[in-house]
This record gives C-alpha cells, structure tokens and sequence, in this order.
C-alpha cells in the first residue's frame, strides 16, 4: 500500500507560480510512474502531467505544456509540480497518483493521494 500525501496548495493571483508536492510513505517509490491529475469543481477528473519512475521522461496535457513541469526525487519519496503563469481556469483540486505499470495519461493509477485545492484568482 502506497499513501500519498499532497501539499503546497493556495490561493494565487493569474499569472502568478505555485509548486505542488506529492510525499509517498513507499520505499519502492521509485519504481512508479508519478502522475498529476486535477478535477474542478462540477468537471471530469483530467490528466496534467505524468514522470516516468526514472524521471527522464514526462508527459503533459496541451493545456499546461510550457507552464507546469513535473519532477521528482527518488531519494526523498516525493513528486513535484511547478507551476508558473497561472490562470484561473487551472483552478482545481490538485491529485497525485502512482502507477506500478509505467506512465498513463488515464486515471487508471493505482494509489491516490486527497487532493490539494488551488485557486487562481483573476
């Protein structure tokens, strides 16, 4: 079992950065695939980001592709999602998610983390 524990939420102005953190209680962490997903109020779950366990390969969604960068540190357990030049409509509530059978844009993780809310005020 692999507990995940989001933090680094708030409230930010548009174009303003933020950096998500994702710790996981699991040794095995980095065998892993590392994702980042966010669901606003009302919408679908949507993918933002995923890590290859190696860190050498990312994925993003069009819509943060240049903005947000995932990253991680093996050492440390932990999955990180920086933000920069925020909008409001990234407004969501931030989940982290690991997968034992490599990267997916689909919500077909295994692990989840609860969530951190971000709001980007306009």
């Amino acid at each position: 079992q692999v507990q995940l524990v989001e933090s680094g939420g708030g409230l930010v102005q548009a174009g303003g950065s933020l950096r998500l953190s994702c710790a996981a209680s699991e040794r095995t962490f980095s065998g892993y695939a590392m994702g980042w997903f966010r669901q606003a109020p009302g919408k679908e779950r949507e993918f933002v980001a995923t890590i290859k366990w190696s860190g050498k390969t990312t994925y993003y969604a069009d819509s943060v592709k240049g903005r947000f960068t995932i990253s991680r540190d093996n050492a440390k357990n932990t999955v990180y999602l920086q933000m920069y030049s925020l909008k409001p409509e990234d407004t969501a509530v931030y989940y982290c998610a690991a997968r034992s059978a490599g990267m997916s844009s689909s919500p077909d993780y295994d692990y989840w983390g609860q969530g951190t809310q971000v709001t980007v005020s306009s």
